[in-house]
């Protein structure tokens, strides 16, 4: 009786994890998504080189229209050779490699901006970008 008893208090235990563990799944899937808010304070890294809401260039190409744009096709910007052969099409899985090691990724490219080391500011970025960069 008592071993089954046991038996009877830890299958009742399951039910607690398992919803554990779909609330972690979902916070880290949460942060992986990264947080537009967030990243507008990342970007402010970036603006001043890149314009995002006019299309004007400046040190660095516009970041308007990014995702779904061809690496070096921005007009009127002179881009590097690397990045026009490299022709990467920005999506969230590209920006991330791109940012997170830029002359990895493209060797050749002129960005001198550091990489950005830390995963959450590339999702943040990221995510601020598929909101604002349109």
């Amino acid at each position: 009786m008592i071993k089954q008893t046991r038996l009877i208090n830890r299958l009742a235990v399951l039910p607690i994890a398992a919803l554990a563990l779909v609330g972690v799944g979902s916070a880290l899937a949460q942060s992986a998504a990264g947080d537009p808010v967030r990243g507008k304070s990342v970007y402010a890294r970036c603006a001043a080189c890149h314009d995002l809401n006019t299309g004007a260039t400046r040190l660095g190409p516009s970041l308007k229209g990014v995702m779904g744009r061809t690496s070096g096709t921005m007009p009127n910007f002179n881009y590097s050779q690397a990045m026009k052969d490299k022709a990467i099409v920005w999506d969230a899985t590209s920006l991330d490699a791109y940012l997170a090691a830029p002359s990895k990724t493209i060797p050749g490219n002129r960005m001198a901006f550091p990489p950005l080391a830390n995963p959450q500011d590339r999702a943040d970025l990221i995510a601020f970008l598929q909101q604002s960069a349109r």
